[in-house]
């Protein structure tokens, strides 16, 4: 039986935390449990082998079944609400990475709800027509090729009330190529594939094909018209490593810079004028390159070209990879950024080297960054490495300044009682607007409106896309049931996003004999309010044993002292903590496992 592979990535808010102690199940296509898994400090599974078909099958125009075997996954995860993905594909010798997208669960909800995605066949093996109409050259609307990052994705028909999700663009193409075609193509084939994905969605970009006709949308998933987008699919390694490459490529005439309209199908059950993806298998089988297949079925003067106007990037690719020895500006760059960035990811080292000098410690930074967002671990910052270090400091970033705004505004714990609809101003509008600015960081199909205190159009549809998703009248008026379900689910992501802050994480406190709120709090350097909403308290009467979140900045100490009591072990100390017992022998010196009563040990906060 032939082997394929999966790993899992529990992360949240684009990428900036991950999640850690997910609990996933595999299951076989016949529901049997195959695997229990949990994701480490970086949301992520170990790579586990499963069962599948032959890669010869997909490379076989005329097999009629699945090349592939499907397998489902079961998340849990406490204080998020669960999520069932069926139908995954696995392909021999192809690794898929799957995101697990998890929501945070409201203050006022008991019980998680599951949310369910199936994967299902790719668009190469279905047998629907496509009528993709598009413009290939004249009558466009924007004056340069500029990659929509994020980019809108409409998941129907144009006209259908189908929910919109903003997703990077580098991952769009990842989804759309993993759901378009077979991950086990010759590279050639795969490159030309991926090649007119880009180009056509940058067409649509370009032309504003969506967005001139009212609609507020960069392009749709539905195969008619468009491309083909599963939303919370996995993504196959062959697939990724090459956009990582080359996602801001795209197909142009001789002498036009506008993308190329370039109209694509499987070429067997459908037929049309522009590349047949089925063909591109024989053409790169026969020995073609990808310009040389893309020239067989669209015009002989087409060429590749590259725009680096990349929108939601802080700084542009150097055009030099940096390396062991650079030195500068942009060296120093990709240090501030790494090193914010592994405040969420402690897996990265600290980097120790001289400001703007590409060291041994920078070195081993970028090495581990890469491992982490599986890229080529070479120690190198080229363009995919350096793209995607930019999108995740942003990423992080964000959440510091969402934070930090939440803190001036002084987000209270009682929702205001006004009723807010289009045409609306004000302190409380502003309110509104920073409320959905925080759930859209986690809750994917709700837009983030510009915080200017008005109530436009644009923040009537985010306040329409929050009510579809909480069940509620998607009239986009916030009334009392809306204001309550903002305050919800914001209070939901503060006490369940593990890393919500510009510096700080929580750590997990257990209550001892004599503690305080007022106490932990000047121990911690917090305060008592943050304390109890944090943990959605309601007095100040605290219990022996009971677990509290606790923030902790960087600077905070990074151990808590605990005095040893009858029974104690190190064993049992260390589940207690959830750190290891080599951890707390290490920090505490020790030689052995003995302990003594009264004695003070110090133990590593589990950050």
């Amino acid at each position: 039986m032939a082997i394929g592979y999966l790993i899992l990535q529990a992360r949240t808010a684009h990428d900036a935390v991950p999640l850690s102690g997910v609990r996933i199940k595999i299951l076989d296509p016949l529901g049997n449990n195959v695997y229990e898994l949990s994701t480490d400090e970086n949301g992520e599974t170990q790579k586990i082998p499963l069962e599948t078909l032959s890669r010869d099958f997909s490379l076989n125009p005329y097999f009629t079944e699945l090349p592939y075997i499907s397998y489902n996954v079961r998340t849990l995860a406490d204080g998020f609400h669960s999520l069932f993905v069926s139908d995954i594909p696995i392909y021999e010798g192809e690794t898929a990475i799957l995101p697990l997208t998890l929501i945070p669960m409201e203050t006022n909800r008991r019980n998680a709800l599951q949310t369910e995605i199936s994967v299902g066949k790719p668009a190469v093996a279905m047998d629907k027509p496509r009528h993709q109409e598009g413009m290939p050259q004249g009558n466009y609307v924007l004056r340069q090729v500029v990659i929509p990052n994020p980019i809108t994705v409409h998941l129907g028909s144009p006209s259908s009330s189908a929910s919109n999700v903003r997703v990077s663009f580098p991952d769009y193409i990842k989804n759309v190529a993993s759901s378009e075609i077979y991950p086990t193509w010759p590279e050639a084939s795969l490159r030309a594939n991926i090649y007119a994905i880009i180009t056509f969605a940058l067409n649509r970009v370009y032309t504003e094909w969506y967005r001139s006709r009212g609609y507020n949308f960069d392009i749709t998933n539905n195969t008619a018209y468009d491309q083909y987008f599963v939303y919370g699919r996995p993504i196959y390694d062959s697939i990724s490593r090459i956009v990582d490459e080359i996602f801001n490529e795209y197909v142009r005439r001789k002498g036009q810079n506008n993308p190329y309209f370039t109209s694509f199908c499987n070429g067997t059950t459908a037929t049309c004028q522009g590349l047949s993806q089925w063909g591109t298998v024989s053409l790169a089988e026969q020995g073609m390159t990808p310009i040389g297949i893309l020239r067989s079925y669209y015009p002989k003067d087409i060429e590749i070209a590259q725009t680096d106007i990349i929108t939601g990037m802080l700084s542009s690719y150097p055009e030099t990879p940096l390396k062991l020895g650079s030195r500068g500006l942009n060296v120093q760059t990709i240090q501030t950024y790494l090193n914010r960035i592994r405040k969420n990811y402690p897996a990265i080292p600290k980097i120790t080297d001289e400001t703007g000098v590409f060291g041994k410690s920078t070195q081993d930074a970028v090495k581990k960054f890469q491992s982490v967002f599986h890229l080529a671990s070479d120690g190198i910052v080229g363009k995919s490495t350096w793209y995607k270090i930019s999108s995740l400091y942003t990423a992080v970033t964000r959440l510091a300044e969402l934070n930090g705004e939440g803190e001036t505004l002084g987000i209270g714990t009682v929702p205001p009682d006004s009723l807010l609809r289009q045409g609306s101003r004000g302190q409380d509008v502003i309110i509104l607007q920073y409320l959905l600015n925080v759930i859209s960081e986690y809750y994917v199909g709700v837009p983030a409106p510009a915080q200017d205190g008005i109530f436009g159009s644009q923040t009537a549809q985010a306040v329409s896309a929050f009510q579809r998703i909480m069940r509620l009248n998607p009239d986009g008026i916030v009334g009392p049931l809306t204001w309550n379900a903002l305050y919800e689910a914001y209070r939901g992501i503060e006490q369940n996003i593990p890393s919500f802050g510009p510096d700080q994480g929580t750590i997990e406190y257990i209550v001892q004999a004599g503690d305080t709120l007022w106490a932990i709090a000047r121990k911690y350097g917090t305060t008592v309010d943050v304390l109890k909403s944090l943990n959605g308290l309601d007095s100040d009467l605290l219990r022996i044993g009971q677990k509290l979140k606790v923030p902790v900045s960087q600077s905070a100490p990074s151990y808590t002292e605990y005095t040893v009591q009858s029974g104690d072990t190190l064993w049992s100390l260390a589940k207690r903590y959830h750190t290891t017992v080599d951890a707390i022998k290490q920090l505490n010196n020790l030689s052995s496992d003995l302990l003594r009563i009264g004695q003070i040990l110090k133990i590593p906060e589990n950050r």
